[in-house]
């Protein structure tokens, strides 16, 4: 793409096509969305002031963003941000980026009949999303949060100074990332959004470019499941809530591996189930 004296009409038909050709069926909406973040102006004014010319320093930072984008980079990478739960997180190729399915975890949190002063961990924080959400929907709440990945972790406390939330950090595996006074509450509820994906799953093109740490789980991606469930069940007091994310082709499995961990599913909600204790 050329980068000298550039409508804002020129610059997005070619990138669109570009884009197109690359095989990124959101072309429009993704050259539009880095327009807005370059150029500072909104959406609706842009298009109504099509004959705008883009500065060069404008075009050299969007034509690299463009070339970045068609080798599939996800977007929240190429951005820097991704929005969950309503709020803006900082994320990059260290993390997951947050899904949409993964907010029904949050409403199910919210929506629970516990104490009015909860201690929850969440497993596997990643970009932190989960936690420091769920401290800003429940302040009164202990927010923990662990993660396998000490990148992850750098990446949640990033996000964490952003939102002003004191959330400790735990590095380690699952639960044995945690001093053993923090897992004796009797209240306790994990928020477990764990790798689930199959290692043999075809991953889209953008997934490719994210952690495979994060994404798969084993032969059937519910192994890291298997493992959480059993520590469960070594703890002297055993949490009173899990809630989890799986495809819901799994969640029958899911719900055997959580009996056998001596949890009976409450609810299930499109991605997210909910356990209690027995």
């Amino acid at each position: 793409m050329k980068s000298h004296s550039q409508t804002v009409t020129v610059w997005l038909k070619e990138a669109v096509s570009r884009l197109e050709q690359s095989g990124i069926i959101t072309s429009r909406l993704d050259a539009l969305v880095l327009l807005e973040d370059v150029s500072g102006k909104e959406r609706s004014w842009l298009l109504a002031n099509p004959e705008i010319v883009l500065t060069d320093s404008e075009l050299t930072k969007l034509n690299g963003f463009i070339e970045r984008r068609l080798l599939h980079e996800p977007l929240a990478y190429i951005r820097n941000k991704s929005e969950f739960y309503g709020r803006d997180f900082f994320v990059d190729e260290r993390v997951l980026e947050p899904r949409p399915e993964s907010e029904t975890i949050i409403d199910m949190l919210v929506g629970l009949a516990g104490p009015s002063q909860p201690v929850i961990i969440d497993i596997g924080t990643g970009s932190g999303a989960l936690a420091i959400t769920a401290k800003l929907e429940l302040p009164n709440a202990e927010v923990i949060a662990t993660d396998i990945d000490n990148n992850c972790l750098a990446v949640a406390h990033q996000n964490t100074q952003i939102h002003n939330v004191n959330i400790p950090l735990y590095q380690g595996s699952l639960l044995q990332a945690l001093p053993n006074q923090l897992l004796s509450f009797k209240n306790l509820i994990l928020l477990c959004n764990l790798p689930y994906v199959p290692d043999k799953f075809q991953l889209n093109q953008a997934a490719l470019n994210e952690p495979r740490l994060a994404i798969f789980g084993g032969p059937d991606g519910l192994g890291i499941y298997r493992k959480l469930f059993k520590q469960c069940t070594d703890l002297k007091i055993v949490p009173a809530y899990v809630l989890t994310e799986s495809m819901p082709p799994q969640h029958k499995q899911l719900t055997d591996i959580a009996k056998a961990g001596g949890f009976r599913l409450l609810k299930i909600d499109d991605f997210v189930q909910l356990f209690a204790t027995v």
